[in-house]
C-alpha cells in the first residue's frame, strides 16, 4: 500500500477568522521566523509588542543557547521562552523581579553527556568539511550545535542531514534547524518542553490546543507543527516540506520575521472583527 504525501499546507488567508480570534497562546521559532537574514526587525519585535498588549502570551520555542533564552525571558514582551530545543524553559517574574528556570537534566548528567557530545561533534566535522561548531555554542548548557548555514557556507541541506546522522548513529538525538544541527543526549525535544511549561505555568497543553498557535521554519519544529492544529510555516519553510512528515497547517506569504508580523496581523485583525461583531 502506497502510503499518501502530508498535505500541502493552505495560505494563512484560509484560517478561520473565530480560530485566530480565539488564541491565548503564540508560540513561535525564533532564527528565521522571527529573524530576517540572522536580524530581528523593528517590525518583528513590534508585532511581539502588538500581540502582547492585546492580551496573548508569547512563547518563542527555540532551539538557542541557555544564555541567549535568560535575555530573551527578560528583556523581550514574551511570556516565558523554550529553549535548546526543549532542554530548558525560562519565565521572568517582572512584578517580583525574578526569573524561573527549569533544566531537564542535573549537572552531572549534563556534563557526561558534554563528554560524548563533543566526541560526536568532532567526527561530523570531520565528515562534512566546511562545518563548525556553532558561535553560540559557550552559551549552551544541554547540547551542541553544529553550524552548517550562518557563520559559514551555506552547506547544502544533505550535508546537514549527514552531521545528523552521525550524531544519531552514536546515540543522540538531532534536529536540523534552518541554520544549525541541534544534537543532545535525553529524550526531550520542543513539544516536550512546552508540555513542561504550560503544565507549571498556565495548564496542561493537550486542554488548550484550541487556544495555541504555532509559527515556525525548519524540520526541527516539525514536532510542533504535528501537535499544533492551528500551526503556520513562514514562507522559507517550503525547501523543507518534503522532509517533514507533519507540516503546518498554513504558510505565509513572506518569509522569516515578514511572515510573522504577517500572522500576527491577521490575528490581531481577526481578534477586532469577533469584537465588533459581539
Amino acid at each position: 500500500m502506497t502510503r499518501s504525501a502530508p498535505a500541502l499546507p493552505r495560505p494563512l488567508a484560509a484560517a478561520p477568522t473565530a480560530r485566530l480570534a480565539a488564541l491565548r497562546w503564540v508560540l513561535t521559532d525564533i532564527d528565521d521566523t522571527l529573524t530576517t537574514e540572522g536580524r530581528l526587525t523593528a517590525e518583528a519585535y513590534a508585532a511581539l509588542e502588538a500581540l502582547q498588549a492585546a492580551g496573548l502570551r508569547v512563547v518563542p520555542v527555540t532551539g538557542r543557547p541557555a544564555g541567549w533564552c535568560d535575555m530573551v525571558a527578560r528583556f523581550w514582551p514574551v511570556a516565558a521562552v523554550v529553549g535548546e530545543n526543549g532542554a530548558l524553559w525560562y519565565a521572568m517574574d517582572h512584578a517580583a523581579r525574578r526569573i524561573r528556570r527549569h533544566h531537564v537534566q542535573d549537572d552531572a548528567a549534563r556534563l557526561a553527556a558534554r563528554v560524548r557530545l563533543d566526541a560526536l561533534a568532532a567526527q561530523a566535522m570531520a565528515a562534512v568539511p566546511g562545518s563548525r561548531i556553532a558561535a553560540d555554542q559557550p552559551f549552551r548548557m544541554f547540547d551542541v550545535a553544529v553550524d552548517f548555514a550562518e557563520d559559514t557556507g551555506p552547506l547544502p541541506l544533505a550535508q546537514a542531514e549527514r552531521i545528523a546522522a552521525i550524531f544519531r548513529e552514536g546515540g543522540a538525538e538531532a534536529k536540523v534547524s534552518s541554520i544549525h544541527v541541534n544534537a543532545w543526549i535525553g529524550s526531550w525535544d520542543k513539544l516536550a518542553g512546552l508540555r513542561h511549561l504550560f503544565a507549571a505555568l498556565w495548564q496542561p497543553l493537550e486542554e488548550v490546543l484550541d487556544r495555541v498557535a504555532f509559527v515556525g521554519d525548519s524540520p526541527n519544529d516539525a514536532p510542533l507543527f504535528g501537535a499544533v492544529p492551528l500551526s503556520v510555516g513562514v514562507a522559507n519553510v517550503a525547501p523543507f516540506l518534503p522532509g517533514i512528515a507533519a507540516p503546518p497547517a498554513f504558510v505565509t506569504e513572506g518569509a522569516g520575521g515578514a511572515g510573522f508580523v504577517e500572522f500576527a496581523r491577521a490575528v490581531l485583525a481577526a481578534r477586532t472583527m469577533e469584537e465588533t461583531r459581539g
